[in-house]
C-alpha cells in the first residue's frame, strides 16, 4: 500500500463503501479462482470501475493483503475463546487447524504472503504476520505450561511448519484429508 506522510484523513461514505465492496468481491473472486482472479472482474463484480479498484488498491498484493488482513482480522477474533478453553494442548491444535484453514481459503494466498513476508513484504504483511505470531506465542506458552507441548517448541518454528502444511495441502487439493492428517503428524511431534 502507499505509504503517506502525516494524519491519514477518513474515507468517504462512498469511498468507504467501494473499498467495502471490492474486498467483498475479492474475497468471492479469490475462493472461486484463486489469488491471480482477474483484478478487472473483481472491479466489475464489485460494480466499480477499474480506475477505483487501482485507487484503492495500486497492485494485486494490495488487494490480497487487505483480503488476507479482513480475515485474519475475523479469525483472531474467535481466537479470544481458546485462550479460555481448559485443555490448552486442544486449544493450540484447534489455533494452528484455523490458521491452515484460513490459508487454505483462497488458492495461492499463502505462498503470496509468504514471498511478501520473505522479500521484506509490506506493513500489511508484517503486521498480519505480528497477530498471528502473538496469538500463536500465547497459545503455545500455555501449552508449554501445562505440560502439553515440548518446552523447546519455538513459535516461530511452528507458523513455518504450519504454512508448509498449507502450501502442502494448497499443491494436492484432491486430497482434502491432508491437512488434518499432516497437523496430527505435527501435534504429536509437539509433545513431550
Amino acid at each position: 500500500m502507499v505509504d503517506t506522510i502525516g494524519p491519514v484523513r477518513p474515507m468517504r461514505a462512498d469511498a468507504r463503501r467501494n473499498y467495502e465492496r471490492l474486498l467483498e468481491a475479492a474475497m468471492a473472486a479469490f475462493a472461486e479462482h484463486g489469488t491471480e482472479a482477474p483484478l478487472d472482474d473483481i472491479a466489475k463484480r464489485a460494480g466499480v470501475g477499474s480506475g477505483t479498484l487501482y485507487r484503492h488498491f495500486p497492485t494485486r498484493l494490495d488487494l490480497v493483503e487487505a483480503v488476507f488482513r479482513l480475515q485474519m482480522e475475523q479469525m483472531l477474533a474467535r481466537t479470544t475463546d481458546l485462550l479460555d478453553e481448559p485443555d490448552a494442548g486442544r486449544a493450540l491444535q484447534v489455533f494452528l487447524r484455523r490458521v491452515v484453514t484460513h490459508s487454505n481459503t483462497y488458492r495461492g494466498l499463502a505462498s503470496a504472503l509468504m514471498s511478501a513476508l520473505r522479500s521484506g513484504g509490506s506493513a500489511l504483511a508484517q503486521s498480519c504476520h505480528t497477530m498471528v505470531y502473538d496469538a500463536a506465542g500465547q497459545l503455545l506458552a500455555r501449552a508449554k505450561a501445562e505440560g502439553a507441548v515440548r518446552a523447546d517448541v519455538d513459535v516461530l518454528d511452528l507458523l513455518k511448519l504450519v504454512n508448509g502444511i498449507a502450501l502442502a495441502s494448497e499443491q494436492d487439493p484432491d486430497d482434502p484429508g491432508l491437512p488434518d492428517r499432516l497437523l496430527v503428524l505435527l501435534t504429536r511431534g509437539l509433545r513431550p
